[in-house]
């Protein structure tokens, strides 16, 4: 059963905590709700080729944010809404005004909360491409299709906590999985497999090659100037 009809609305934000609205700026509600919208991932990776081998291993740098974009329309025919108007620049404008301008006590563009049903969309506006479709005889714009374009971006707090979880200074326990070997479970945790001996020390191992599915194995903190040996 189809619910009541909700509208694509773009709410802006004085702090990337997304918890102080700027004063007199009302959010944007769609006059039509996308018909598409488009988020693209991206995960960089580095070429690890070792010495002596004729393959390079890609080795993980870093997860980008993800950037998402939608086309909107803005009408003043009344053909839409029902309500006609002289033109669509005040709708421009507001638009505009919403996504570029700056925020006078930050002193940079506002931060976003994009929100239609299911969709919720943290970010900052990176882009606002505006086409101008139809226009009355005099030449003012009376349609308009803005593309906007948003990159994610997540609170401090949480991004400092996130990331911080899979630190290699931090204390790890792994359980072992059928498969697993300690060199790549290293690899996992420093970034770097030659810490293998280090780890098998630690955890008093005979070998490091006989590894026990369910076996519990201690990651110590180590930096990346921590020796090899």
């Amino acid at each position: 059963m189809a619910g009541e009809l909700e509208k694509l609305k773009i709410i802006g934000f004085k702090d990337a905590a997304y918890s102080d609205p700027p004063n007199g700026m009302d959010p944007f509600e769609a006059m039509l709700n996308p018909e598409t919208y488009t988020l693209d991932y991206k995960v960089e990776y580095q070429d690890g080729q070792g010495q002596g081998t004729s393959h390079s291993q890609q080795r993980f740098t870093v997860k980008k944010p993800e950037e998402f974009s939608f086309e909107l329309l803005l009408d003043s025919t009344g053909i839409v809404d029902g309500n006609p108007r002289e033109s669509v620049e005040d709708d421009i404008i507001k638009l505009r005004d919403l996504l570029l301008k700056y925020e006078g006590e930050i002193h940079e563009p506002k931060h976003f909360k994009v929100v239609w049903g299911s969709l919720l969309f943290k970010g900052r506006c990176t882009g606002l491409n505006i086409t101008i479709k139809l226009f009355n005889p005099d030449g003012k714009p009376i349609r308009a299709v803005c593309k906007v374009s948003f990159k994610g971006s997540v609170e401090d707090n949480l991004r400092t906590a996130t990331e911080r979880r899979r630190s290699p200074d931090l204390t790890h326990y792994r359980l072992v999985k059928a498969g697993d070997t300690l060199p790549m479970l290293c690899f996992q945790i420093y970034g770097n497999s030659s810490y293998y001996m280090q780890v098998a020390r630690v955890n008093k191992l005979s070998s490091f090659r006989q590894l026990q599915p369910g076996q519990e194995l201690f990651f110590p903190p180590l930096s990346k100037n921590t020796p090899v040996r």
